[in-house]
């Protein structure tokens, strides 16, 4: 039960307002989980309102954050995830015909940053449940760089409600997810869902394949804008995402995922990479 309990510490996926750890497990009085997480997204693809890929210049997303639970109690966790350097660019455009070449775009600027709270509904049996309350504080930048087209936040606040329930069978756990997440600044709200399966293979190796999705009810009245990103109003995907972790000690380790869009709406079509070391206390 103590390696199936690090697993599911340790599932973190991270794109705007998305942080699915813990499933409906909380943390334990004064216990906690942190981890020092990098992610990075190279695009040449995107995803049109109608879901068709195509094809646009470069740009790049790099995130460099930090993730903290919490047990105040028993039953009550606090989560904390803040992106405190993101790092948005655009690919330099050159033309053989002769053209002038459309320069690139950069941005360095802190991210979006969640905070929140977790309460256990059900911990004593064999399925736990638990609600969420989080906060997306808009921290980030909306009209970065000299073209002020590039992006480390969507300049919204939200307020995302989240029901989890998990269970864990031998070295096997499952954790669901469902959610509904209200924006502000006329910002179609969304509805999350989210699942995970996952195992421990011995006390060093851990594997999980996590599936997260968003769906748009498309009542707002902000345009999709948001550029080629991730930040877009209106945005719809289904993420799948392997993830391994490696349990170097104890209580400390290294993570790491990739995660992979499934269809899509207003959403950059490449794979998300991410790699963290993570600490148990």
């Amino acid at each position: 039960m103590k390696s199936i309990r690090i697993l599911l510490l340790i599932s973190v996926f991270i794109l705007p307002s998305v942080v699915l750890a813990g499933g409906g497990w909380t943390q334990p009085l004064k216990s906690g989980y942190f981890k020092l997480g990098q992610n990075f997204i190279i695009a040449n693809q995107f995803y049109q309102p109608d879901g068709e890929i195509v094809d646009i210049t470069t740009v790049s997303l790099y995130t460099t954050s930090a993730y903290l639970e919490y047990g105040f109690t028993s039953r009550l966790t606090g989560t904390l995830y803040v992106p405190f350097f993101v790092r948005s660019t655009l690919n330099e455009v050159e033309y053989t015909s002769g053209r002038p070449s459309d320069p690139g775009d950069v941005v360095n600027s802190i991210g979006d940053t969640d905070i929140g709270l977790k309460y256990g509904l059900l911990q004593n049996g064999p399925v736990v449940l638990a609600v969420g309350l989080t906060l997306g504080l808009p921290l980030g930048e909306t009209e970065g760089g000299e073209t002020g087209l590039l992006q480390t936040g969507d300049g919204e606040f939200n307020q995302l409600l989240t029901l989890e329930a998990s269970r864990a069978l031998g070295n096997f756990y499952a954790t669901a997810l469902v959610g509904f997440n209200n924006r502000t600044r006329d910002f179609s709200d969304e509805f999350r869902y989210g699942l995970e399966i996952g195992r421990s293979w011995n006390d060093r190796w851990i594997t999980q394949l996590r599936f997260y999705g968003v769906e748009s009810f498309m009542n707002g009245d902000t345009e999709d804008g948001g550029g080629n990103s991730i930040f877009a109003n209106n945005l719809e995907f289904l993420a799948i995402t392997p993830e391994v972790a490696y349990n170097i000690r104890d209580n400390f380790g290294v993570i790491v995922n990739a995660g992979f869009a499934a269809f899509g709406r207003r959403i950059l079509a490449n794979p998300n990479y991410g790699v963290g070391l993570f600490y148990t206390f």
